[in-house]
């Protein structure tokens, strides 16, 4: 789906090839996630929430377009990407919102599937030395869904809730920024709930519970200081705090856990020599859990799903030196991190970055790095909903997150990218089915396996056009291989296949767009998103998903600058596919929706 712009913003747009050194994010059109780094903070800003897609397209720079600076309440999560992939519709389900100087503004839409999206958001202030946001966005299906397997019907429910406040005040030297945030989703664990034979037209009885709506709460909160921008030194402070739990376990019967989590970041740096920088950056988090009685290790005994709820520490501590000239960037650093708990591990990477100008308005880039994932309760239910609420799983550590390419702007409204990169991770995850037939136990739930080792080699290409304000073309294709191993520490039991692989990971990715303004006022975008290859295990077996194959239709009109209309059409092609094995999305699914800005 593609977010409407003004004709400033589109002028802007169509300059894309001027603007070959301006740092950008990646297109998050027809994205979601499987990549499951992800930008946690889910502030809205008047982008457009993405389809519910599998995503491991790289980071990519682009000309960043300048946006709303109202903070729009979303659900995922932005850049790369954030995203979340276990929205039950189709296709695309959030309505554009036009650039606006007033101070709010209201989006509902309903469709099948009883789908209905809400948007509702405030600026009670809004001056040079102070902001003052509230906003609240809501999501909702309750409609039933035919598994791949058998031919059957399930109802697939979900009621998505996030709110928030933030507030920002500029002193002379510096900024103080405060936020809190609400989060609730009510959904259930309606995937096909046990192993059988695919081939048999009937289910057997089911004593597995998948109409019991689970309920995920989340609570945050955080307080920091930075200073200006063109400060000759600049830091920055930022306090936070994070309560995420869930209302059951293993089934109603069970209570869930409940992590609580501290988190700082810091950074100091100061330029000298007129175009130099020296820095550092830094992340401290403490996690903490809170189990129900039945979870807790007995007296002289351990359980092995108790020992990963051990609470622990990560910390992660970068140094760097960025040097720039008239045509080139150079950042020289390292990332220092370890995490505590029963097992300690320290590790480093590198923190390095580098553009130059090879040709006019052409620009080669590199860049290398690595991250310490905490695979918290709270990571993993952003990447998967579904996720086994009594999994708990060991940090990942990423030894290498490289990427180059090309890209450039060199012809009028034409911009393309061309990049490779090479990714290394030990104790990566992957999710498989867990399948349960236990009465009062929900019935399939996602399992992140981990102790794999990971090796990901892909390479892409990404491609626009736009010819002043009345259409846009985009095109963008990755490869990725995989190779995968179990680690070291990998005992067996749960998964014991002999040749693990990047499960429910697509082989090959293409994203288009085509976005039309025929007459004022007046916009239709049509999308497509195809992922090929996807495997899963089921008992000893590996089985091929259904490719996702979608193809969404858009069409938004403005009556004016305070009302506006659209229609959406998701999965035309009436294509039948599951983002995990088992947990099927809805096929043709419509929803009109009205904008109001005041």
């Amino acid at each position: 789906m593609k977010t409407i712009y003004n004709v400033k913003t589109l002028c802007v747009v169509a300059l894309l090839g001027t603007a070959t050194t301006v740092n950008a994010q990646e297109d998050t059109s027809k994205k979601q996630n499987l990549d499951r780094e992800m930008t946690l903070e889910r502030e809205y800003d008047p982008s457009v929430q993405d389809a519910s897609k599998v995503n491991t397209l790289p980071v990519i720079k682009e000309p960043t377009v300048k946006k709303m600076p109202i903070d729009y309440a979303g659900f995922t999560v932005p850049a790369d990407p954030e995203k979340e992939i276990s929205l039950l519709p189709s296709g695309n389900i959030m309505t554009d919102i036009l650039y606006n100087k007033r101070r709010g503004y209201f989006n509902f839409g309903a469709g099948t599937y009883l789908n209905l999206n809400g948007d509702l958001g405030y600026h009670i202030l809004s001056t040079d030395k102070d902001q003052l946001n509230i906003w609240f966005s809501h999501r909702s299906t309750n409609g039933k869904v035919k598994y791949l397997q058998y031919d059957e019907k399930v109802k697939a429910k979900l009621n998505d809730n996030l709110g928030g406040l933030n507030f920002k005040h500029n002193f002379d030297k510096l900024a103080l920024k405060m936020g809190v945030k609400y989060g609730y989703s009510g959904f259930n664990y309606y995937g096909f709930p046990m192993y059988s034979n695919p081939s048999s037209s009937t289910i057997p009885e089911l004593l597995s519970d998948i109409e019991t709506n689970q309920v995920a709460q989340t609570i945050k909160a955080n307080v920091g200081v930075e200073s200006k921008e063109d400060a000759p030194v600049g830091y920055l402070l930022d306090l936070g705090y994070t309560n995420f739990s869930y209302k059951y376990g293993r089934g109603e019967p069970f209570d869930g856990p409940t992590e609580g989590t501290f988190n700082l970041n810091f950074g100091l740096n100061a330029g000298f020599g007129g175009n130099q920088r020296v820095g550092l950056d830094g992340n401290f988090q403490y996690f903490n859990y809170s189990l129900p009685n039945e979870m807790k290790i007995p007296d002289g005994e351990k359980a092995r799903y108790s020992y990963y709820f051990d609470n622990f520490a990560a910390a992660t501590l970068s140094p760097y030196y960025k040097i720039e000239g008239e045509n080139w960037h150079v950042k020289l650093g390292v990332n220092a991190m370890f995490y505590s708990g029963e097992h300690k591990e320290f590790m480093a990477s590198p923190n390095i970055s580098a553009d130059v100008e090879v040709a006019d308005k052409t620009v080669l880039y590199l860049s290398a790095n690595g991250k310490l994932k905490s695979n918290s309760m709270y990571d993993l239910f952003q990447v998967n909903r579904y996720t086994s609420p009594i999994s708990r799983i060991t940090p990942s550590r990423n030894w290498l997150d490289g990427i180059l390419g090309i890209r450039s702007g060199v012809a009028p409204g034409f911009w393309f990218d061309v990049f490779g990169g090479y990714k290394i991770t030990s104790d990566d995850y992957f999710y498989v089915p867990a399948f349960h037939n236990v009465e009062d136990h929900f019935g399939n739930l996602c399992y992140p396996s981990n102790l794999m080792d990971s090796k990901q080699l892909f390479v892409g290409a990404n491609l626009k056009y736009s010819y002043q304000q009345l259409f846009e073309i985009s095109l963008k294709g990755v490869y990725n291989n995989w190779n995968v191993e179990y680690s070291k520490d990998h005992s067996e039991g749960f998964l014991n296949i002999n040749e693990p692989e990047a499960y429910g990971m697509p082989e090959m990715e293409i994203t288009a767009g085509v976005t039309v303004r025929p007459i004022k006022n007046l916009s239709a975008s049509l999308d497509y998103y195809l992922a090929t290859g996807r495997k899963t295990p089921l008992g000893l077996d590996k089985i091929k998903m259904n490719n996702i194959n979608e193809l969404n239709l858009t069409g938004a009109y403005n009556l004016n600058d305070t009302f506006g209309l659209y229609l959406k059409l998701n999965n035309v092609l009436f294509q039948k596919y599951e983002l995990y094995y088992g947990y099927p999305l809805q096929k043709f699914s419509a929803m009109i929706g009205v904008n109001i800005n005041f």
